[in-house]
């Protein structure tokens, strides 16, 4: 560690030990300011600029205390070592309780004092790094970093300003793509607990023969591979928040331990035989329909009920239109400047584009528009030419998606439909033409299956798989099957 500029107060009546002090800082690259008394090392301190404060505990008027307790008081908080005579381990026993760093006993040697030194300035830089992020997160989480000023924003940022000041579990809900992860960060760092851990757990990610052990912990040697006890995520979001995301997705097993947490604030490791308490409010997520699963035994009610305390449910993009265009700024500024881009602007057209869009696959959709947008353009303005093919609008003059179906073009290849000339306006993009039909019939098709994939494949004539290819191709795919999930 670079120990150039590194100020360290002093505060020791006895002379002769503080002359040596100085000569041996000095020769380590330290500052060093001095003082015999309280009163002194106390204004010594007010004036700011201390790094770590080294004092004895007895001082001529008063105690080396008084210090420690000020030093945790100044904006700098600078680490605290206190010296103590020889026998004198009970009083420095009392200073760690009180929040020394560490401390010395008299006499010490240099090297001793150099290495605490050490170890204390790396102390405070990693505290000072860990605040820093914790304010960039509570900024980057906040409610206020929400983009949108539509009334569905307004409402569920006021929501999120009133249910985060609560301790409350909270389920939010809503559909793939409309940022459940973020509302959940926005409800912890907005909120009482936001200077404490904020653990995420993706539930559909964990293989179930790993879930207990990575949520709940394991002790070593309670089955192949445990050398050593681990800490579950609970543990580790103790006193904070956890997110439960995909919690659809949690295994009966697991559902039964999960209630328990929340139930009596415990749970045993695995392999464990003493329970282990925690306090934490837990966040879930799910695009699935969890009453749903309830009925069908898929979710335990009494687990669902403690989950749903307060619900929150997330609009769709679709449903908050007027958005789409600050939405689309902040992408565009986070891509251009990821990308080492200066991509300022959207184009009208390729803006009236985007605005007129449905958005299926909600504000995930939209972002990895962006990206791609701004990945191809080569100008310092978003064209409707780097927009993905399914999104761009040029249809011929006289022809909408809707008159095709009558013309029979999806059934008779050598069918004509009946339209002015398709090349009035200049070339075609065959592509985006054919990418437009074929979106329009997938969507009609799952509105008239009410949502079941294997019912709309069966009505386009093509297998589930091709069917599930071309909603994904589309960014449609939400993962959800609808009624065939249970075959």
């Amino acid at each position: 560690m670079d120990k150039s500029g590194t100020t360290i107060l002093v505060v020791e009546d006895e002379s002769s030990l503080r002359e040596m002090l100085e000569v041996a800082l000095k020769r380590t690259g330290h500052k060093a300011r001095f003082s015999a008394t309280l009163k002194s090392g106390l204004s010594e301190l007010e004036k700011g600029g201390i790094d770590i404060v080294l004092t004895d505990v007895k001082l001529p008027d008063g105690s080396g205390l008084d210090i420690l307790a000020r030093a945790k008081t100044v904006p700098e908080r600078p680490p605290v070592l206190i010296m103590t005579a020889f026998g004198s381990t009970d009083m420095a026993v009392e200073a760690m309780k009180l929040g020394a760093f560490h401390y010395l006993t008299k006499p010490f040697k240099l090297e001793e004092l150099n290495l605490l030194i050490g170890r204390a300035l790396s102390d405070a830089a990693l505290h000072k790094e860990n605040q820093t992020l914790k304010k960039e997160a509570k900024k980057q989480f906040s409610v206020e970093s929400m983009v949108g000023t539509s009334k569905a924003m307004k409402d569920l940022q006021s929501l999120i300003d009133r249910v985060g000041q609560t301790k409350s579990n909270v389920l939010v809900t809503g559909e793939s793509g409309t940022g459940k992860e973020l509302i959940a960060r926005a409800l912890h760092y907005s909120g009482t607990l936001r200077s404490k851990p904020f653990v995420t757990v993706n539930c559909g990610a964990i293989p179930e023969t790993l879930m207990e052990s990575e949520m709940f912990g394991h002790k070593r040697g309670s089955f192949t591979g445990a050398v050593a006890d681990k800490e579950g995520l609970f543990q580790v979001a103790d006193g904070g928040s956890i997110f439960l995301d995909e919690v659809g997705e949690l295994p009966p097993g697991i559902q039964v331990k999960l209630l328990r947490v929340l139930q009596d604030r415990s749970f045993r490791p695995v392999g464990g035989t003493e329970s282990t308490k925690v306090d934490v409010r837990v966040i879930s997520a799910t695009n699935r329909n969890l009453e749903e699963m309830v009925a069908k035994g898929e979710f335990r009610e009494d687990l669902y009920y403690r989950l749903n305390v307060i619900n929150i449910q997330t609009p769709a993009l679709r449903e908050r239109k007027e958005d789409v265009p600050q939405l689309v700024e902040h992408f565009l500024t986070k891509f251009s400047l990821g990308m080492g881009k200066n991509i300022t602007r959207v184009a009208p057209a390729a803006m009236d584009i985007l605005k007129e869009y449905e958005f299926p696959g909600n504000i995930r959709e939209l972002q990895n528009i962006l990206e791609r947008a701004v990945a191809l353009e080569g100008h310092a303005e978003i064209t409707v030419e780097s927009l993905p093919p399914h999104l761009k609008k040029r249809k011929a003059p006289g022809v909408s998606i809707p008159s095709l179906a009558t013309t029979g073009i999806v059934t008779a290849a050598s069918s004509v439909p009946q339209a002015e000339d398709p090349f009035q306006a200049g070339p075609v993009d065959l592509e985006a033409r054919v990418g437009e039909i074929e979106r329009f019939y997938l969507l009609k098709s799952m509105d008239r299956a009410k949502g079941v994939k294997k019912e709309a494949a069966r009505l386009l004539g093509i297998s589930f798989r091709s069917f599930r290819y071309r909603l994904a191709k589309y960014g449609m795919d939400t993962g959800d099957d609808g009624e065939e999930s249970k075959e």
